[in-house]
């Protein structure tokens, strides 16, 4: 009996129980040839019409993201050898595709027809900004180059396409390939019972008695931030602040830094191909920011405001440090721990104490019924749908009309074989087609502590700030009413912009009126008494100078190494991290610290040259919160404004039209400042 493909056949949502290495190749390139069959219908068939041009790529592009999805997500976070050399067997497939139509000067003129010709007129703003956008998109691919450049372009856009995917596979491999293993009680002295039960948990699992401690986030920062061992934090800060490197305790088994020198050569080789000086301005070209100048204007600005306040901060903790346990000279991982003391003595409040009010089913409850209250939205779970581990939930949004608006999987907890960190990923994009329309089906992924024994998984209130900012995101992608895949949700969003629903919808993470929907005691039921909030509000901006400055150095060396990348000399790696270093940071890690190595964001992400887009967009979403400040943190008609003014609108306008539509206004830096405490309230 032949065995179906389920990736080819399915028709609605992915069937990840069926799905298997051995289906993604040959569903790959089957959706592949299809894909080139259309392209050479439409560039055949000469037509220059939204209807016989764009139409059917745009059906194209959805078809093929439908096929591709489950498979890279299921990469991501069920990793195994078989699928890893499928996933890396068709990547370089489908990024060849991609430059191929980029390049193919047929469609690129017929695109340049339908935008000079008379029908362009007649098309609304978003099949405009689609047709402008794609024209873009033809010069940034080379479209215009002579054959032989174009064929580099194409030939590095593939390399760079498997580098990526190899760098995050070193990190993932260096995370999971390190722990340390205890049986001595003490050497856990000051860790919270949710992290020494986890820690028990993970020995049971592999046999062994006492403990296990790993670099998954929910088991190395309860070390950095509670152990009273200074030995065994600096053992977890060197293990992780060396993943992936020739440093550390597994020295060069997944060394990135070949493909870091590779990654930003062949970046920078990129950029000149098609016209640009650096990287940095290629990423600009599809971005917010005008230009490099604006972007390390607005950074070094921020930096000059922010460093003295972190500089205070840093003073006030050493003193504090030494003044506690005689610590001459706090090193990297002893900040975590005294901040952490400082702000329980100063607050009388720790993220341990507020653990308890936040258990992930109550969160969510809370979460899904702020989105109503100020989007109309209503969540609920749905039973019966195929995924890729027991652990994972499923759910509808529906509007207040009781219309479908998108689904969503969520995968809340750390395990073997999933990335690390937290964020949204599309499964399903909204698209109408000649058949039907396709609602939109996100993932939500996020690494927290499972539940262990009979407690449900606790959060801090950092991790409550995570599951609000990723459901931000997963708004953007569901509540889209374009119906194109190019500009449908986050598709088509500057960069520099998209994380604005995300970091807007953190807000609701501070305010009492949204704090009462959901921070409750898992055991009592109790509401976070009035006090604790007071007092969670109040240390909001605790050490936000420190905070803000290790973002910029993150955001500084990212955009420098790509404006100011030379190829005679190399990337520079370290010498540019040490002078950014310099001008910003004021805790400096140990000289076997390789944080570059382990920056998935940058070069295996989508932020090369556009790490900045987090403190750009936060400009964006503190002064548009200030709407909601004005009339009402949970006033349904600012939300709905907020829904129809942004979130509906995803890729389909510029950013800044969509902003000024919501606020009135081009934004200011002032909400930024204050909400950072680098200004005081009015």
């Amino acid at each position: 009996m032949t065995d179906i493909n389920p990736l080819l056949t399915m028709q609605g949502l992915p069937p990840f129980a069926t799905i298997r290495a051995e289906h993604v190749v040959p569903a790959v390139e089957e959706v592949l040839a299809q894909a080139r069959a259309t392209t050479a219908a439409v560039t055949a068939a000469g037509g220059t019409s939204w209807e016989s041009l764009a139409q059917p790529l745009e059906e194209m592009q959805h078809r093929l993201g439908r096929i591709w999805s489950p498979v890279e997500h299921l990469h991501a976070v069920a990793d195994e050898t078989s699928l890893r050399e499928a996933h890396d067997a068709c990547l370089p497939r489908l990024t060849d595709f991609w430059t191929e139509l980029g390049q193919n000067a047929a469609l690129y003129r017929a695109y340049r027809a339908l935008r000079d010709g008379p029908e362009y007129q007649r098309l609304d703003p978003v099949r405009q900004r689609i047709v402008d956008e794609a024209l873009k998109d033809f010069h940034l691919a080379g479209v215009d180059l002579p054959p032989a450049r174009r064929e580099r372009f194409r030939a590095i856009s593939t390399e760079l396409a498997t580098l990526g995917s190899r760098f995050a596979q070193n990190v993932l491999d260096a995370t999971h390939g390190w722990t340390v293993h205890l049986t001595d009680a003490q050497r856990l002295a000051g860790l919270p019972e949710t992290a020494r039960a986890l820690a028990r948990q993970c020995a049971v699992q592999r046999g062994l008695e006492g403990w296990v401690l790993t670099l998954d986030a929910p088991a190395y920062l309860p070390v950095l931030t509670h152990a009273r061992d200074r030995c065994l934090r600096e053992e977890m800060y060197e293990a992780y602040a060396t993943r992936a490197s020739e440093q550390g305790p597994q020295a060069g088994r997944w060394d990135n830094g070949p493909a870091i020198a590779a990654i930003l050569a062949l970046r920078h080789e990129l950029a000149r191909l098609v016209g640009f000086e650096s990287y940095a301005e290629l990423s600009l070209a599809k971005k917010m920011a005008r230009s490099t100048s604006d972007v390390m204007a607005f950074l070094t600005d921020l930096a000059a405001r922010a460093r003295p306040v972190a500089e205070r901060e840093l003073a006030e903790l050493e003193a504090y440090a030494h003044r506690r346990d005689g610590i001459g000279s706090l090193e990297a991982w002893d900040v975590p721990y005294y901040a952490e003391r400082l702000r329980e003595e100063r607050y009388a409040l720790s993220q341990e104490e507020l653990r308890p009010y936040f258990p992930l089913p109550r969160v969510l409850e809370g979460l899904f019924g702020i989105a109503e209250r100020l989007f109309g939205v209503h969540v609920r779970p749905l039973q019966g749908i195929e995924t890729w581990h027991p652990d994972i939930s499923f759910y509808e949004v529906r509007d207040a009309a009781g219309e479908l608006r998108g689904e969503f999987y969520l995968d809340p907890y750390a395990r073997a074989h999933k990335r690390g960190g937290a964020w949204m990923g599309a499964c399903i994009g909204r698209a109408r087609t000649r058949e039907r329309l396709w609602h939109p089906v996100a993932y939500l992924v996020c690494n927290f502590a499972p539940p262990v024994d009979d407690h449900p998984s606790l959060l801090t209130h950092q991790e409550v700030i995570t599951l609000f900012h990723e459901f931000g995101h997963g708004l953007h992608h569901l509540l889209t009413r374009v119906d194109y895949p190019s500009a449908a949700g986050i598709n088509g969003v500057a960069w520099d912009a998209v994380e604005l629903p995300s970091q807007l919808m953190e807000n609701w993470c501070w305010e009492p009126e949204a704090l009462a929907l959901f921070a409750r005691h898992h055991e009592t039921g109790a509401p976070l008494p009035a006090a604790m909030v007071e007092r969670l509000r109040a240390a909001r901006n605790f050490h936000s100078g420190l905070q803000i400055v290790r973002q910029l150095e993150f955001a500084l060396f990212d955009f420098r190494l790509h404006l100011e990348y030379d190829p005679a000399r190399g990337g520079r790696v370290l010498e540019t991290l040490e002078r950014v270093r310099d001008e910003v940071a004021v805790v400096r890690p140990p000289e076997y610290s390789r944080f570059a190595h382990g920056f998935t964001h940058v070069f295996a992400g989508g932020y090369a040259a556009g790490y900045y887009s987090y403190k750009w967009a936060e400009v964006l979403s503190a002064d548009a919160f200030t709407r909601f400040e004005e009339e009402g943190v949970l006033n349904g008609s600012t939300g709905r404004a907020y829904l129809a003014s942004i979130l509906e609108q995803g890729g389909g306008r510029h950013p800044m039209d969509l902003f000024v539509t919501f606020r009135g206004r081009t934004p200011r830096i002032d909400a930024l400042l204050r909400h950072n405490g680098l200004q005081p309230a009015c």
